[in-house]
């Protein structure tokens, strides 16, 4: 095969298009019901537990399941998966926005969970099928990644938009139009690709998988938002223990789930780990940036979303410079430089006050986030250039996998880290408090505002003047380790990657050109 016949053509570009779909819902639809919440509460009355989990168990299954449905897309057909996975979204969805109850919008959700993770992986690794020239898949993979990062920022807008006119149910109906066009479209576009040999499918090394995913970040987000307890400390070591395990069985399976030979490619591991730090700074941090402009600055959650909204536009225009720059200068030092214009989005933060100006944390998310961005698209791009086509699927769910566990780490351990600063500053403030109120003042900002309301005027603000200037207080520590993990990251990043060689283009096709492609 030439290099001309390598590269995509119009087909593949306008395919990308229709891959990028699935991937903008399934990253909405994690943030979708910031403002639905009220509303769906007020017509199905949930309980607490109820709410959480209406709230949660999609992404907790998401993050479970993309291992094992990555696998599976390689064994079935990536095609084949991705179609299915829209039907099954698109039904959820339907459910989601006709429920009852509580308890069949949460099986709704958890549905929907399950269908994203038979999505996503598929997206990537299509890519990977469609894309043989290195630099059209970078560039395929910048969009990729600015679909992925558009699509959470874009959820509350969409959702508080639809709900000035609309029910909370059309929160989810939105999803049926684009899921129509995906399975319109995917089968003429798309083309299939499965491993010629793909061996017996490893069942106890997926339910391994599930059962050590699920309860690590399950465990990690009750910490971030409980607090320290023993039960979900027990549910996030009984993951680890399950993590273990399933190594065991990948190192003794015939026919393993994940290939580990791929974590000795440096290119693939360190990829890996750079994505898993970048997602723990930017989610975490991304807890606090989301507060700050509500709670502190006192913006409506419709235009704090509007005004995060040049973040996800700067990794739009940050990848498609990265895929430019990657045909010229080595991805090392493109990563690398990346993580640091993200650590400069850290320190603009370090400087933030309490009655800064909203420019302040604008400016810092946006930069943070074209700097992540930078790092995140090519570290994709080697994730799936190093895993052999076959294993395209694994590689794909194995670098969202790390993102997840990334972004629980991020959440727990910076989340925490600002809980207790917050709680050690405003202590001194709600010592002559009545316990319960004390204990909701000490709790979160939230808690401090609500307080706040039912006491003295001036008592009143000097209150929630010490709990802004806290919580303000533990974002600029978080800032600080944020930046520092970043340098961090950007040194590791030079070090491991600088000797990794660039992919070549094929001499041989790796799948089958779509036009030959069966449409069964």
């Amino acid at each position: 095969m030439t290099g001309n016949e390598a590269r995509a053509g119009r087909r593949e570009w306008i395919g990308l298009a229709v891959l990028v779909l699935p991937v903008l819902l399934i990253s909405m639809d994690m943030t979708v019901l910031y403002f639905a919440v009220p509303f769906l509460s007020a017509a199905l009355e949930p309980s607490a537990t109820q709410q959480l989990w209406i709230v949660d168990v999609y992404a907790f299954l998401l993050a479970g399941l993309l291992i094992t449905m990555g696998t599976l897309g390689d064994r079935v057909g990536r095609r084949l998966l991705l179609l299915v996975g829209a039907v099954a979204f698109s039904a959820a969805s339907l459910a989601a926005a006709y429920a009852g109850d509580a308890a069949m919008l949460i099986a709704a959700r958890a549905v929907m969970g399950v269908a994203g993770a038979v999505l996503a992986p598929s997206t990537l690794a299509l890519i990977r099928n469609m894309f043989r020239d290195p630099g059209q898949r970078r560039t395929a993979i910048a969009v990729w990644t600015a679909g992925f990062s558009g699509g959470a920022a874009v959820g509350p807008i969409v959702s508080g938009l639809l709900l000035q006119k609309f029910w909370w149910g059309s929160v989810f109906l939105i999803n049926l139009p684009v899921m129509a066009v995906l399975l319109v479209l995917g089968p003429i576009l798309l083309p299939e690709y499965r491993d010629p040999k793909p061996g017996r499918f490893d069942l106890p090394g997926a339910l391994l998988s599930l059962a050590a995913v699920l309860p690590m970040i399950y465990g990690m987000k009750k910490l971030a938002t409980d607090g320290f307890s023993w039960p979900p400390t027990a549910i996030l070591i009984a993951g680890v223990v399950a993590g273990a395990l399933f190594v065991v069985r990948q190192r003794t399976a015939r026919d393993p789930l994940i290939d580990l030979a791929l974590f000795r490619n440096r290119g693939f591991s360190a990829s890996i780990l750079v994505n898993l730090f970048t997602l723990f700074a930017m989610v975490g941090f991304a807890l606090f940036s989301t507060q700050w402009l509500q709670l502190v600055n006192g913006l409506s959650p419709l235009k704090a979303a509007l005004w995060s909204l040049p973040a996800p536009v700067s990794v739009g225009v940050a990848t498609s410079i990265a895929a430019a720059l990657a045909k010229k200068v080595r991805a090392a030092y493109i990563i690398g430089g990346g993580l640091v214009i993200a650590a400069a989005g850290f320190a603009i933060m370090t400087q933030l006050k309490a009655d800064s100006n909203l420019a302040v944390v604008v400016t810092g998310a946006t930069v943070l986030a074209a700097g992540a961005g930078v790092a995140l698209t090519l570290t994709a791009d080697m994730i799936v250039s190093a895993a052999p086509p076959e294993r395209a699927g694994t590689a794909s769910a194995l670098a969202e996998t790390s993102n997840q566990l990334g972004g629980a780490l991020g959440v727990a351990i910076l989340g925490s880290i600002g809980t207790a600063i917050y709680t050690r500053d405003v202590a001194g403030s709600v010592t002559g408090l009545p316990p319960a109120a004390r204990h909701a003042a000490k709790g979160t900002l939230g808690g401090a505002k609500e307080v706040a309301a039912h006491l003295p005027a001036d008592q009143g603000r000097h209150l929630l003047d010490v709990a802004k200037d806290a919580f303000t207080h533990g974002m600029t520590i978080n800032a600080w380790a944020g930046g520092a993990l970043m340098l961090v990251g950007a040194t590791a990043a030079v070090l491991f990657l600088r000797t990794v060689k660039p992919p070549a283009p094929p001499s041989a096709p790796e799948s089958p050109k779509p036009e030959t492609v069966s449409q069964s």
